[in-house]
């Protein structure tokens, strides 16, 4: 018998923590629905599209964004909490710069055009956030699509030609015109939208609801 299949499309910004730790989270409520054939597309979205294409001094942002350096501690703390049950190292204080992102959205698109752009987004989250690496910097991108299997020479040709730019700011204003304010958001097979960074419980649940309700409107 032929499992039910559900299309996914992740909207994601490699800057936001509560997107790093909703993909984990929707990566273990995916193994769980071994009923379901799952396909997961990850989408691009910028939390803050004003930041200058080569970022700016974390500290400074915050400040500029929220009025004190510390205004995202009590977050960051249950941050902590949170990643730390699906294996996140959260390590806030290693994050110098905030960085535009567009480039790291330009490497999950062709990561994903070949099929890698589970791993490519799970690296690069991992880079910003666990490691604090400067996203905004071409060497660390490049090492990066190269750790997941791309091709390095050509990333970097393709990074300095501005391939795929447009085709990504696209994306990201097609997410604005549906509505999508903050993320992660999950859509399921352009019908149904999960917000948030749920539980693996609420989307197993969930995702089983749609496949059961889709299955009833099709047969």
């Amino acid at each position: 018998m032929q499992k039910p299949k559900l299309h996914l499309d992740v909207i994601v910004d490699v800057v936001c923590p509560w997107c790093f730790l909703g993909k984990r989270r929707l990566d273990a409520a995916i193994a769980d629905l071994d009923d379901l054939d799952i396909e997961v597309r990850y989408r691009p979205f910028q939390l803050d599209p004003t930041i200058p294409e080569e970022g700016i001094d974390r500290e400074e942002y915050i400040i500029g964004k929220f009025g004190s350096a510390d205004a995202l501690d009590e977050a960051h703390a249950r941050l902590f909490g949170l990643g730390a049950d699906v294996g996140i190292t959260y390590a806030f204080d290693l994050i110098e710069k905030t960085p535009n992102t567009l480039d790291a959205h330009r490497l999950v698109r062709w990561a994903a055009a070949e099929g890698l752009g589970d791993p490519m987004l799970e690296r690069l989250f991992s880079l910003f956030f666990e490691e604090g690496a400067d996203l905004t910097n071409a060497e660390t991108l490049v090492a990066a699509a190269e750790e997941v299997g791309l091709d390095g020479d050509e990333v970097t040709v393709k990074l300095e030609d501005g391939v795929d730019l447009d085709a990504v700011k696209a994306d990201i204003a097609h997410a604005g015109r549906i509505g999508i304010t903050g993320v992660p958001t999950v859509i399921v097979e352009n019908r149904f939208a999960i917000s948030g960074a749920q539980t693996s419980e609420v989307l197993v649940d969930a995702l089983r609801r749609i496949a059961a309700e889709l299955d009833a409107t099709e047969g």
